[in-house]
């Protein structure tokens, strides 16, 4: 799918070193096909070592070069970014965002270029684990969907929606899930130093429990709360915690959490 075309990251933080890694991990494409743009020339020798790639400082002159041109900088940098890169994409290129918050259109109009990719990824894309959700404007084409969902599918599981209000949503799930799972972990392991457990137990007991537990949710195909409800027997020691977590209002607090992770990605696609 992507053999022979040039692909171009701009701003390869760690989503972008995730896309770098993952392309050349599975071969989808080779070193040669890859160039980077990042200001510091440090980071840009750290790329060129560790992955063979070729570098640049010149964000216009990598957007030309790229046949696909990923924008992986941070949000607060986009309106600097994008300015200096009008007119650098042709008709055929396609854009391929994983800023958070950045609307299709804000990217379109800032790259005077109407075909436009807009992704959210996760961390765990970092070691081929992520979920991304990625839609695409009405003028990226059948063949640049494919291109999009191989280019994503390098990060672990891709999913295509086919309304950008759904990224808003994603971003409060997906998105920013990892940093609830890792509060989770963090507390859980916490609690079980105070019980009086090492640390290193700690750890290995929350993060293997947490693992498996996800593995068997997606292998069971039964819903978490049929899940619970198996592990909860009457008077024991499940049903004494979930009764303290339902007391404290854990739905509710994450819930809440949850709707304000997307209130504020809606705020970062607002024009400023």
């Amino acid at each position: 799918m992507l053999r022979d075309l040039n692909i171009a990251v701009i701003g390869p933080g760690a989503m972008g070193e995730a896309i770098i890694g993952g392309l050349l991990r599975q071969e989808l494409v080779a070193a040669n096909q890859v160039l980077v743009s990042h200001p510091r020339e440090e980071r840009r020798r750290e790329l060129q070592a560790h992955y063979g790639v070729q570098t640049t400082a010149d964000n216009a002159a990598a957007a030309a070069w790229g046949r696909i041109v990923i924008l992986a900088v941070k949000p607060q940098q986009l309106r600097r970014v994008l300015p200096p890169l009008r007119g650098s994409l042709r008709g055929d290129d396609l854009a391929i965002s994983v800023v958070a918050g950045a609307t299709i259109s804000s990217i379109a109009q800032g790259l005077e270029h109407p075909a436009v990719v807009r992704s959210m990824p996760n961390t765990p894309a970092i070691i081929g684990e992520g979920m991304t959700v990625w839609t695409a404007a009405p003028e990226v084409s059948e063949l640049q969907r494919g291109w999009a969902s191989t280019v994503l599918g390098a990060l672990g599981r891709e999913l295509f929606v086919d309304s950008e209000a759904y990224l808003d949503m994603a971003t409060a799930i997906n998105g920013t899930g990892p940093a609830y799972f890792f509060l989770v972990m963090e507390a859980m392991i916490d609690a079980g130093v105070h019980l009086g457990l090492s640390r290193r137990i700690a750890e290995e007991l929350v993060l293997q429990t947490m693992l498996g537990s996800v593995r068997y949710a997606q292998q069971s195909g039964v819903h978490p709360a049929q899940l619970r409800n198996a592990v909860t027997s009457p008077g024991g020691t499940s049903a004494a915690a979930i009764s303290e977590l339902e007391r404290g209002g854990m739905r509710t607090v994450l819930a809440d959490a949850i709707w304000a992770a997307y209130r504020r990605s809606v705020e970062l696609g607002k024009p400023q």
